[in-house]
C-alpha cells in the first residue's frame, strides 16, 4: 500500500527539478509573444458546471470528462477545454464591448482518455483568444502569433495546416444531405477513411460534379495553388466564400513573412463542433500529434448570451516540451541560484549574508553543514542541481566555488 501511494494515477505525471524549470522558461517565452500582440491575461476555474462544456456547446464528449458533484448535487467537471470557459467570461465581463478583445491564458485541462495509450489525461495549455473581430486579418494574425510562438522557443521545422469548415459544409448543403448522412461523411473524413467516404458518396443522390468534389477531398492539401483548384470543384456560394477567405488569409500571411510555415488541408475537420470558419493544427517532428489547435468559433459566445465572432488557439505545452527535447533544442535556464554553506559557528554570519544577497535579487539556499557530509558532497549536489555557485563559510574568509558544465573552480568571495 505504501508503494502504491508513491505512484500517480494513470494518465498524469509529476514534473520537477530541471525539467520543470525548462517548462516554466518555455511558458515564459510563449507568454512574452502573446504580450507582444497585446493579449491580456485571464484565469478561469479549474472546474466548472457541466453545462459549460456539454455536447450542445460543441465541446468534449460526456464520457471524456472527469465529473463530480457539489453539495447541491450540481454536476461539475474538470475543464476539458479552455475555449468555452473564455467564452463564458467574455459574455459575462465584456457584454457590451464591441471593439476587439484579446485574452490569453495558461492552465491545465483534463480529458478522460486513458484508453488512448500514451496520452496524458492532464496537460498544460497556453493560448490566446481574439473576440469581436470577424476579419480575415484576425485569422492571419492568430496564425502569425502561432508561428512566432514556435520560433520563440527555437523550433524551425514546423508546419501549420489550415482548413475551412465552410468548404465542406457548403458541399453537404448543396448535396442536400440529412443529419445522419452528414455525420457519416464527417466521420469518414475525420478518420481519413477516404475509401469509406467514396463508397458512401456513391450511394447518395447528387450530381456527378459534386460527387467528384467529394472524391477530390483526399487530394485537397498543399499551398495556395491548391486553393485555386478547390475553387473550380464547387459552385455553391458557401464553399466559394471559404476559398476566397483562405486566399485573403494567405495574402496577409505574406505580409507577416510566415507563409512558408502554412499549408492548407480542406479535408480537415474537428471533434469540437463550435468551429465555424478556419481551423488549424500545428505539427513538428518529435511528436505524434498536433501540438497546437485552433480556429474560428463565431457562434459559441451566442450560447452564453453575447453575439460576437471569435478565433483562438491552444498550444499543448507538454507535447511542445517533448518536441524540444527530441530535437535537442537548448532551453536556457538561468542558473542564478547559489548555495550558502556554513558551519554551525558561522550561522549568524550566514543568515545575515543570505538576507543581504536576497535583498540584492539573488536566490540563496542556506545549508548548515552536517558532520556526516564533506565539502565534496555539497559541491557534487550543487553541480547536479544546476546551481551557479556555492559559498562556504567555515570561520575564515568565505570561499566561492563556481559551477560550469566544463569545470568547477574555487575563487575568493568578495562579498
Amino acid at each position: 500500500m505504501k508503494e502504491k501511494l508513491l505512484h500517480t494515477p494513470e494518465g498524469v505525471r509529476d514534473i520537477y527539478g530541471n525539467e520543470y524549470k525548462r517548462k516554466r522558461k518555455v511558458m515564459q517565452e510563449l507568454h512574452q509573444v502573446l504580450e507582444s500582440y497585446s493579449y491580456q491575461d485571464i484565469q478561469t476555474p479549474t472546474f466548472e458546471y457541466f453545462d459549460i462544456f456539454n455536447r450542445d456547446k460543441g465541446s468534449a464528449l460526456s464520457n471524456e470528462m472527469f465529473k463530480f458533484f457539489d453539495r447541491e448535487n450540481n454536476t461539475l467537471v474538470l475543464r476539458p477545454d479552455m475555449t468555452p470557459s473564455i467564452a463564458r467570461c467574455v459574455a459575462k465581463y465584456y457584454e457590451n464591448e464591441e471593439l476587439p478583445i484579446r485574452l490569453c491564458y495558461e492552465g491545465n485541462t483534463f480529458t478522460n482518455t486513458i484508453s488512448h495509450q500514451g496520452k496524458l489525461c492532464e496537460v498544460t495549455q497556453i493560448g490566446g483568444e481574439l473576440v469581436n473581430d470577424d476579419s480575415s486579418a484576425a485569422d492571419a494574425e492568430i496564425l502569425a502569433t502561432v508561428v512566432d510562438c514556435f520560433q520563440a522557443v527555437g523550433l524551425q521545422e514546423f508546419q501549420i495546416e489550415v482548413g475551412q469548415v465552410d468548404y465542406l459544409l457548403g458541399m453537404m448543403e448543396e448535396a442536400g444531405l440529412n443529419e445522419e448522412e452528414e455525420l457519416s461523411v464527417h466521420t469518414y473524413i475525420q478518420n481519413k477513411n477516404f475509401f469509406g467516404l467514396q463508397e458512401t458518396v456513391k450511394r447518395l443522390d447528387m450530381s456527378p460534379r459534386l460527387r467528384e468534389a467529394f472524391f477530390a477531398l483526399e487530394q485537397l492539401f498543399g499551398g495556395p495553388e491548391m486553393l485555386k483548384r478547390a475553387g473550380t470543384l464547387v459552385e455553391n456560394e458557401r464553399s466559394q466564400a471559404a476559398i476566397l477567405r483562405l486566399e485573403k488569409v494567405y495574402q496577409a500571411l505574406t505580409y507577416y513573412h510566415c507563409e512558408a510555415h502554412v499549408s492548407f488541408d480542406l479535408s480537415m475537420v474537428s471533434d469540437f463542433r463550435y468551429y465555424t470558419g478556419i481551423l488549424f493544427r500545428g505539427y513538428t517532428y518529435g511528436t505524434g500529434d498536433a501540438i497546437v489547435r485552433g480556429g474560428r468559433y463565431n457562434s459559441l459566445l451566442r450560447q452564453f448570451g453575447k453575439e460576437a465572432p471569435a478565433i483562438g488557439f491552444g498550444l499543448i505545452v507538454d507535447s511542445l516540451m517533448n518536441a524540444i527535447s527530441r530535437q535537442n533544442i537548448p532551453v536556457a535556464v538561468e542558473e542564478t541560484e547559489m548555495i550558502l554553506l556554513y558551519r554551525q559557528e558561522c550561522q549568524q554570519q550566514a543568515i545575515q549574508m543570505g538576507c543581504e544577497l536576497r535583498q540584492a535579487g539573488r536566490k540563496v539556499e542556506l545549508i548548515r553543514m552536517s558532520a556526516r557530509k564533506t565539502l565534496e558532497d555539497y559541491l557534487a549536489y550543487g553541480k547536479k542541481e544546476h546551481f551557479e555557485q556555492l559559498i562556504f563559510l567555515d570561520g575564515g574568509s568565505p570561499r566561492t566555488y563556481s559551477f560550469t558544465k566544463e569545470e568547477e573552480g574555487e575563487q575568493q568571495c568578495d562579498i
